[in-house]
C-alpha cells in the first residue's frame, strides 16, 4: 500500500439473499455487488458512475459496513474495517461519513436542526453545552446557513437547504473519508450547481477525500480527479477523469459518454445507442456481464469474465475491464 493510499478495496462483493418456500430458505440471491476492487488516496474525489441499480449506492454503504459485506477486503489508512467489532468501528466511523440522496427523508423530522448536527458530537461525547452550541452554529455558518436555523425543523427549509444540514452533519467531526451518494440528484438543477461547489469548496478547506456517486456523467467530470465506471456489480473502467473522457476504452463507458447532452448546437457527436435491457442481478449473464448489450461482443465474452488490466502506464493507469479494449 502507497503512502498516501486512503483507502483500498479488494474483491468486495455484496449478495443479498433472495427467501422463498413455507421454511424461508434462499432460493437465489442479488449479485448487487461482484468483486469490485480500487483505492484512494489522500484527498482524491473518485466518482463513481453507472446506470441505476448497477450496486453504486450497495458499494458506498458496504465499505461504511452499513451493509454487511458477503466478501472481500476493506483496509482505511492500513486498518482492516471488516475486522473491526463493534466499538472500534463506531470510533472510526468519526474518519468515514455520508451524504445520503434524499436530503428529506435522511433527516429526522421530530429533531431540530440544531439537534440534527449537534448528534455526531453528542454519541462520540466531543463536546457539550455551550462549547456543543458554539461548533453547531459554526458548522450551519460553514454551509451557508445561518445560526437562526439551529431552532427550526427540516420541513421548514427546501431541498437544497436540507441537503447543506445534511453536509453540516457529515463534516461535524472532521472525517477524512466521505461518501456523497448521489447528493444531488434529488434536487433542482440550479441548486445542483451550488451543492456541488460547496462540496469543492469544503473539500479544499478540511482535506476532505469524496467517493462521490452519481448517475450524471457531467456531474462526475466536474468533481472528480478519479472515475470509476460501474456495471452490473462490476467495475468495467478506471482512470483519471481527464483521460477517461478523452479516450473511453470500454464499449460500456463510451456508450455513456456520448448520451452527454451537448449545450452546442452546431456541434454534432456519434450517439452510441445501447440495445436490450440491463440484465437482472439476480441471474447476471456468464462471462462479461456487459455481452448481450455490447456492440463488439464475441464468443470469448460470453465465456470467460474479463479482468481489470491496465493499458495506460504505471504512472497514468487506465484499467480496463474487456477482452477487446
Amino acid at each position: 500500500m502507497a503512502a498516501d493510499t486512503l483507502l483500498e478495496v479488494r474483491n468486495l462483493v455484496k449478495h443479498f439473499p433472495i427467501k422463498g418456500g413455507v421454511l424461508g430458505r434462499q432460493v437465489a440471491k442479488v449479485h448487487a455487488v461482484d468483486g469490485v476492487s480500487f483505492s484512494m488516496r489522500n484527498g482524491e474525489t473518485v466518482g463513481l458512475v453507472g446506470e441505476s441499480g448497477c450496486g453504486k449506492s450497495t458499494l458506498g454503504r458496504a465499505i461504511l459496513r452499513l451493509h454487511e459485506p458477503t466478501s472481500g477486503d476493506v483496509s482505511f489508512e492500513g486498518k482492516d474495517i471488516l475486522k473491526m467489532g463493534a466499538g472500534e468501528l463506531r470510533r472510526q466511523r468519526r474518519d468515514m461519513q455520508i451524504i445520503f440522496q434524499d436530503p428529506f427523508s435522511s433527516l429526522n423530522p421530530r429533531m431540530t436542526v440544531g439537534a440534527i448536527v449537534a448528534e455526531p458530537f453528542t454519541i462520540h461525547r466531543l463536546a457539550k453545552g455551550q462549547e456543543l452550541d458554539r461548533r453547531v452554529k459554526e458548522l450551519l455558518q460553514v454551509v451557508g446557513l445561518g445560526s437562526e436555523a439551529v431552532d427550526r425543523y427540516p420541513h421548514e427549509f427546501s431541498g437544497g437547504q436540507r441537503q447543506r444540514i445534511g453536509i453540516a452533519r457529515a463534516i461535524a467531526l472532521n472525517p477524512k473519508l466521505i461518501v456523497a451518494d448521489e447528493p444531488v440528484s434529488a434536487l433542482d438543477v440550479s441548486i445542483q450547481s451550488q451543492i456541488l461547489n460547496l462540496l469543492v469548496e469544503l473539500r479544499q478547506k478540511f482535506n476532505l477525500s469524496y467517493l462521490f456517486i452519481a448517475h450524471d456523467l457531467a456531474v462526475i467530470e466536474h468533481i472528480s480527479d478519479t472515475v470509476a465506471v460501474m456495471y452490473l456489480g462490476r467495475i468495467v473502467e478506471y482512470a483519471s477523469s481527464q483521460d477517461l473522457y478523452a479516450n473511453q476504452r470500454h464499449p460500456y463507458t463510451k456508450a455513456l459518454i456520448s448520451a452527454i447532452p451537448q449545450p452546442e448546437v452546431d456541434r454534432k457527436s456519434e450517439r452510441q445507442i445501447l440495445t436490450g435491457d440491463v440484465p437482472s442481478p439476480i441471474n447476471p449473464p456468464k462471462g462479461c456481464h456487459f455481452n448481450p448489450r455490447c456492440p463488439v461482443a464475441k464468443e470469448k465474452c460470453r465465456i470467460e469474465a474479463p479482468v481489470l488490466r491496465n493499458l495506460g502506464t504505471p504512472e497514468k493507469p487506465h484499467l480496463v475491464s474487456c477482452h477487446y479494449a
